[in-house]
């Protein structure tokens, strides 16, 4: 680089960081946020209950981590709801294994995968977080430390799901449902009066999956991920998708960018679709974004993916923008 050059640049942005502090720590300048925009609260699907039972806490002052998982709580304990939690119907050898993970606004998280008898993998998430030095736990010792944490052993396997699952047997053919029951894994993401961001995602996975089945929701960066510089952001749909794109994290880091949160939505979701063309054609993947002035987006691969939002003092679900129409 020639001299010339090499002046120039350090002029440039030297000016930049002179005149935007924001710039010199790395930080996305957080811009104007409209009034009434905090708190805020997110989810995947038409969870208007979860969405609520997170408000309760937001608008009380409370924090984000606080809300997101009351809110993941609340269908993780709903027996009609077949996608996450009790009631979520199990894999192929009749086991119902719950995954989940938890994230901050200090840059913490917490997981677990293949947890079973236990109502609230969220909550052990939270717990793996907080009490010990690691991020996830697995199978049997998440279920040891759960039990170890004071967590309750429960039959998660209702008769509604048992009954599915002895009918699946008939034929035994694994193909995931494009918007089954138009609900899924619940990612849940918010933002607090004091700006502080947090995320969680709680799921049974695939129904009738492989014994092991690991997807997206228990990997940080995948089905959810939360940076307070940035923003936070979460997904639904079929897991295998989201792993090989890392979409949550890439969603986030497009809000660092400087991205409006529709347009991260978008270019997260328009890399899947560009990766795996043909998955994309059968298959769907939500996401979910909130970025720092608390403004929001939402895609979907499919069409028919919605999303509850509650802010302003507004509980209200909308339907996404989707890449492919009916």
């Amino acid at each position: 680089m020639s001299n010339r050059r090499r002046f120039l640049r350090q002029a440039v942005f030297g000016s930049l960081a002179l005149s935007n502090p924001a710039f010199l720590a790395g930080k996305t300048p957080p811009g104007k946020t409209p009034k009434g925009a905090l708190p805020v609260v997110i989810a995947t699907w038409d969870n208007r209950k979860a969405t609520a039972a997170a408000w309760e806490i937001l608008k009380n002052g409370g924090r984000a981590l606080d809300a997101v998982e009351a809110g993941a709580r609340v269908p993780e304990a709903d027996p009609n709801d077949t996608s996450v939690g009790y009631g979520g119907f199990p894999d192929r050898d009749g086991f119902v294994t719950l995954d989940a993970c938890i994230m901050d606004e200090l840059g913490r998280a917490g997981s677990v995968s293949c947890l079973q008898h236990i109502m609230h993998p969220i909550s052990v998430a939270r717990k793996v977080m907080e009490q010990t030095p690691h991020v996830m736990l697995v199978g049997e010792g998440a279920l040891q430390f759960a039990l170890n944490q004071g967590f309750k052993k429960e039959n998660l396997l209702t008769d509604n799901a048992r009954e599915a699952w002895e009918k699946w047997k008939i034929t035994s053919k694994y193909k995931p449902v494009i918007n089954w029951e138009r609900h899924d894994t619940i990612g849940i993401v918010a933002i607090d009066k004091a700006n502080n961001v947090s995320g969680a995602c709680s799921t049974s996975g695939m129904a009738f999956k492989m014994h092991g089945r690991v997807g997206d929701s228990p990997i940080i960066g995948a089905g959810m991920f939360a940076d307070n510089d940035a923003g936070v952001a979460a997904c639904t749909g079929l897991g295998e998708m989201v792993l090989r794109t890392m979409t949550s994290y890439l969603a986030v880091e497009e809000l660092r960018r400087g991205a409006h949160p529709q347009k991260a939505a978008e270019r997260a979701i328009m890399r899947i679709i560009e990766k795996m063309p043909e998955m994309a054609k059968e298959n769907q993947i939500g996401i979910v974004v909130l970025d720092k002035r608390g403004r929001h987006g939402a895609y979907s691969v499919q069409p028919g993916f919605a999303y509850a939002l509650y802010q302003n003092d507004e509980n209200k679900a909308f339907e996404a923008k989707s890449y492919y129409t009916k």
